[in-house]
């Protein structure tokens, strides 16, 4: 897909600024040490098409406004992931302004997941 480079500029400003991982660093991270809370920032209809196992969704619309109900602890480590990363980088970055501490933007996002052989749900 081809984004308009206003889009493309908020993005690599929010990716300055916030964790990213790439999918074996998740796997590496799922295998080790405390689990992290993984976070479909994708909107409704992507998410019921398919998304990763035991994620919550929580989209980019409504994130920012959810999260504290859903996660109070802002200590909690979060992976969030949309098609590529690029909206999981955007909504990383405002939830660190919220005060989350370990929020992690997954690089490839969905796209990666999927190809990954990770479990998947619908």
């Amino acid at each position: 897909m081809a984004h308009n480079p206003g889009f493309l500029k908020l993005v690599n400003e929010a990716k300055s600024r916030v964790k990213e991982t790439d999918i074996q660093g998740y796997k590496k991270m799922m295998a080790g040490g405390p689990k992290a809370g993984l976070i479909d920032v994708r909107e409704d209809n992507e998410w019921a098409a398919g998304h990763a196992a035991g994620a919550m969704h929580l989209g980019k619309g409504v994130i920012e406004r959810d999260i504290e109900t859903r996660i109070p602890d802002k200590n909690t480590r979060l992976v969030l992931y949309c098609g590529g990363g690029f909206r999981s980088a955007l909504s990383a970055d405002a939830l660190q302004q919220m005060g989350y501490a370990d929020v992690i933007s997954l690089d490839g996002g969905w796209r990666a997941y999927q190809q990954s052989g990770l479990p998947v749900e619908k």
